[in-house]
């Protein structure tokens, strides 16, 4: 309600239809239509999850212009935004020591 009040009974936006069924299909895994301790657990921290995977991923999704899965040196510069606020980068640090694939 906090988000989204359907105050004047009209239908619901896409993104909270979409939301409820994220979480009727993957977030209350024992169905009873709120979140424990050990359900909220597996939703912030999933063990099949790999966090600097993704951000690796993303980082090469957003900044590949010609979208042969490198990056040039240029992409870095024309994205640095985007490197030195990513943890991957250690929020840019790991941009100022000298890298071979760089």
């Amino acid at each position: 309600a906090d988000m989204f009040a359907n105050e004047e009974g009209g239908p619901e936006p896409d993104w909270v239809i979409t939301e409820r069924e994220q979480f009727s299909d993957f977030r209350d895994l024992n169905k009873d239509g709120k979140m424990d301790k050990d359900e909220i657990q597996h939703w912030i921290l999933p063990q099949d999850y790999d966090h600097a995977l993704a951000e690796a991923r993303h980082l090469v999704y957003e900044s590949d212009v010609d979208k042969d899965q490198k990056l040039t040196k240029q992409e870095v510069l024309d994205n640095w935004n985007m490197f030195v606020g990513s943890q991957a980068t250690n929020y840019g640090e790991d941009l100022t020591r000298d890298h071979d694939e760089l």
